[in-house]
């Protein structure tokens, strides 16, 4: 009966995305390339004075994606500073100036890492005017940065990729607002609650006294989950009854999760003008994903321990609406996808099957990725993979008619080797300096050992990849972690677009290079069998040793 609830739910997932890939990839790609503005889009490009004519060089494009950040983080900072005058604060007192920095960084950077109990911390102004925006507009950038890249591929001899301010507007407008709408609708018909009620004070069956929560909780839900963001409404995220209730609207979060990056390679092959393009990036994002949830299923199935074993499975953590499996393809899909939702805790997981997750992350969330960051993140590999393949063959490596020189390849190694810089060095500091290991050892984790290595690990990684899901078992509202983790959102997610920004440039000036006998063909299984290999070598390269000493260690023990 299991096993058929497993293929009945993979089913259904491929069955939607298989629909949705071709209508929406194409949607996205007329959205991109579209010659006419929309009435309010006029008028906002009117508000900041931005000329949607004129197109922008790659420095210019990349200006704009650093302005508009930093001023999001201040903004975001200060909602929270004077969160005890705002409308809606529900009581709550400022947020501390620690803590507000590391949310404003995170939310800014499509992290939505969270080192506090929202629905204790954050008024309903903070979280609609700060939070809401920041997933929407924060997603936007992100798919913004992977057209630029795009679209520096399929140009030839130019000296624009695009301009960032309509990439940016069309993307919130025509994008993301209209599907989070319809998908906080069918949320909020499923049970997912919307109110301003804030805290209603019940007498239990029992007698005693509970506090309930309310919140404008389906409108933000949607944007988290479509727009790869992850910070939950409540503490507990999607294994709260209140933000994720019943068992199709967990699949309908997986759901909206996945649309976006999975159909984004269509859009990839109409713009480049070959569809089989995309389908070979979307055979390395499928493979990946299917690998990484039916491993993390089986290792939790199998529950190795004595208490596991009779209990059918690793059960602890994981909500019992939803069960093994879909907590582990909703764990599988959060960690692919940069998303950050959890509705099961990670930190309970088995050694070996958290693990997968960390992986998930330290692949570089190209599987189907976050949106836009999946896409090109893949593409940098893409890259690399051709590179190699060139060598191999003693010719000069081209992709999709663009020559791969000394400063693609600079540029796309840099960009490889931010996110592990930012995770080891993290990882290390957090051990290696005398005062703050004694913190970290003495506060933040719960669980010494192996496992507490772990958790510094699974934190590290997933704030350098803008994922935001933790362990769970790692209290990181501390001095030292707020700032690391703060730093590490910011540097993953910008060090690596200003590499992305400028490959574009570069490969925009270029002219494109004809298709000889000798061009090794990028659409076809042995290209998609090397980006896949190329991804995994230089994965287990760079994490192999650390893993060895966290959940590896405690799993073979």
């Amino acid at each position: 009966m299991e096993i058929l609830f497993v293929v009945l739910q993979l089913g259904t997932l491929a069955l939607i995305l298989a629909l949705l890939y071709r209508p929406l990839g194409e949607y996205m790609a007329r959205i991109y390339t579209s010659k006419k503005h929309l009435a309010v889009e006029r008028g906002f490009y009117r508000l900041i004075g931005v000329d949607s004519a004129t197109e922008q060089t790659w420095q210019a494009y990349m200006r704009g994606v650093l302005w508009f950040s930093g001023i999001g983080v201040v903004v975001l900072y200060l909602l929270q500073r004077f969160q005890a005058v705002l409308p809606y604060s529900l009581g709550l007192p400022a947020v501390p100036e620690g803590l507000s920095f590391n949310t404003a960084a995170s939310f800014v950077t499509n992290t939505n890492w969270q080192s506090y109990s929202p629905e204790l911390t954050l008024g309903y102004t903070v979280q609609m005017a700060g939070l809401a925006v920041q997933n929407f507009v924060s997603a936007a950038v992100g798919i913004a940065v992977a057209i630029a890249l795009v679209r520096g591929i399929a140009r030839s001899r130019a000296a624009t990729i695009g301009n960032f301010w309509v990439d940016l507007t069309r993307g919130t407008l025509r994008l993301l607002l209209p599907i989070s709408v319809l998908s906080a609708l069918v949320l909020l018909a499923g049970g997912v609650i919307q109110n301003f009620n804030g805290f209603t004070e019940i007498t239990t069956l029992s007698g005693g006294a509970q506090t309930l929560p309310g919140g404008p909780v389906a409108s933000q839900e949607a944007i988290k989950n479509l727009g790869t963001n992850g910070g939950g409404f409540f503490n507990v995220n999607a294994s709260h009854p209140f933000e994720n209730p019943t068992a199709w609207t967990s699949l309908l979060q997986i759901v909206l999760m996945l649309m976006i990056p999975f159909s984004l390679p269509r859009t990839f092959g109409r713009l480049v003008g070959d569809d089989r393009q995309g389908y070979a990036i979307l055979a390395v994002m499928a493979t990946f994903y299917m690998a990484s949830a039916l491993i993390l299923t089986s290792l939790e199935r199998a529950g190795i321990g004595t208490a596991p074993e009779l209990a059918g499975g690793a059960l602890e953590g994981k909500e019992q609406r939803f069960g093994i499996f879909a907590s582990t393809l909703f764990g599988a899909t959060s960690t692919l996808t940069s998303t950050g939702a959890v509705n099961s805790m990670h930190d309970s997981y088995t050694a070996l099957g958290g693990m997968i997750p960390m992986l998930n992350m330290m692949l570089g969330e190209i599987a189907p990725g976050g949106v836009g960051s999946g896409l090109y993140g893949l593409l940098i590999l893409a890259i690399i993979a051709v590179f190699v393949a060139g060598l191999l063959v003693g010719r000069t490596p081209e992709y999709l008619g663009k020559k791969i020189g000394p400063t693609q390849i600079t540029l796309a190694s840099l960009y490889i080797l931010v996110m592990p810089i930012l995770v080891l060095t993290g990882t290390a500091l957090s051990f290696a300096i005398p005062g703050i290991r004694d913190d970290v050892e003495s506060t933040s984790i719960w669980n010494p050992g192996n496992h507490g290595l772990s958790e510094v690990l699974y934190a590290f990684t997933s704030a350098s990849n803008n994922n935001g899901s933790a362990f769970a078992g790692l209290t990181a509202n501390t001095p030292w972690l707020n700032t690391a983790l703060g730093l590490a959102v910011l540097f993953g997610r910008f060090i690596p677009i200003v590499f992305v920004l400028a490959l574009a440039g570069s490969f925009a000036i270029q002219d494109k290079v004809p298709v000889t006998a000798g061009t090794m063909p990028t659409h076809r299984p042995l290209f998609a069998g090397l980006l896949v290999g190329v991804t995994l070598i230089v994965t287990a390269l760079t994490f192999f040793p650390v893993l060895t000493l966290g959940p590896l260690a405690e799993g073979l023990l």
